[in-house]
């Protein structure tokens, strides 16, 4: 039996579509549409790099210091990105999910995230993955099954393709207001301010050229179906898209200059969250899941 660092791999195809997703984390490895990748991939034989296509369950992004507070019991978390001393995108990252439903176009990856410390609730997640005429949509389900509420965020990593070349040459819509502001040194919020008038500006589609970001947005303008949607237009006419339910006000972005030198700015990492950077600290956007309550939500891609 072949073992691959990502472990099994469940392929879904619909017309000229075709993803797979993965045993190790639960996440997207590949999605493309008649060879034409809509999600940048990484290879079968490879760690999954940057988070690519990854959950990040149960919070999004960065946790100062690893710690936070709930209804008044403190709380320490391994720290997962030991340079900046925090805790970083989850739980679930490097974990073996399994395949609890599959057919040809869908399959539903669940798991149980068992009390540990740091985070000492029970608490079952399910990702449906499935293909339609509308291009892929995931739908992440987190059920309390302990006897306490626990706190809890969702996201995903994926990276939109901007096929052949870099994503430097590409136009980028993204229908944002505002974008949390960072410190340099551990990525933390420190404040916002309005995209108005600055290099982060994409109400309007604009080309990225060298633009380095890794930001969260929000004020989000949404659709009638209450979808939130980025777009990114290749210099060859084809643009991919990614959308977001109502349960992600935020949407982080990254150029991927900190990857390996081949795997630069070959993607852009366009993140649904449910509430901001240290989210768990600050209470913004966090949900809290009452004992028996579950959440449901939802992102996709396509190729237009």
């Amino acid at each position: 039996m072949t073992s691959h660092p990502s472990g099994e791999q469940f392929e879904l195809t619909k017309n000229a579509q075709r993803a797979v997703i993965v045993e190790v984390g639960a996440g997207v490895r590949e999605y493309a549409v008649a060879g034409r990748d809509v999600l940048q991939p990484y290879g079968i034989e490879d760690i999954c790099d940057g988070a690519h296509g990854a959950p990040l369950i149960p919070w999004p992004n960065r946790l100062a210091d690893g710690r936070y507070r709930f209804d008044g019991v403190e709380h320490q978390l391994a720290l997962s990105e030991p340079p900046k001393h925090n805790a970083i995108h989850g739980l679930l990252r490097w974990r073996p999910w399994r395949a609890t439903e599959r057919e040809s176009n869908r399959v539903v990856m669940s798991t149980r995230l068992h009390p540990q410390p740091g985070y000492p609730f029970a608490v079952d997640v399910s990702i449906a993955y499935e293909l339609s005429d509308d291009g892929l949509t995931t739908s992440t389900t987190a059920a309390n099954v302990g006897e306490r509420a626990c706190p809890y965020g969702a996201g995903q990593h994926p990276y939109l393709s901007p096929g052949d070349g870099l994503i430097d040459d590409c136009v980028l819509e993204l229908p944002a207001r505002t974008r949390v502001l960072t410190d340099d040194v551990r990525q933390l919020p420190i404040g916002s301010e309005s995209v108005a008038g600055s290099d982060f500006d994409f109400l309007r589609p604009r080309r990225l050229g060298e633009l380095r970001v890794d930001s969260a947005f929000t004020d989000l303008a949404r659709n009638a179906a209450g979808q939130a949607v980025a777009r990114l237009s290749s210099p060859d006419g084809s643009r991919v898209e990614l959308w977001v339910d109502e349960h992600y006000p935020f949407i982080e972005l990254f150029t991927g200059d900190t990857l390996a030198p081949s795997r630069r700015r070959r993607g852009l990492a366009v993140e649904p969250m449910t509430c901001p950077p240290n989210g768990f600290q600050s209470g913004e956007g966090l949900v809290r899941l009452e004992p028996g309550q579950s959440l449901t939500t939802r992102w996709g891609a396509r190729l237009l």
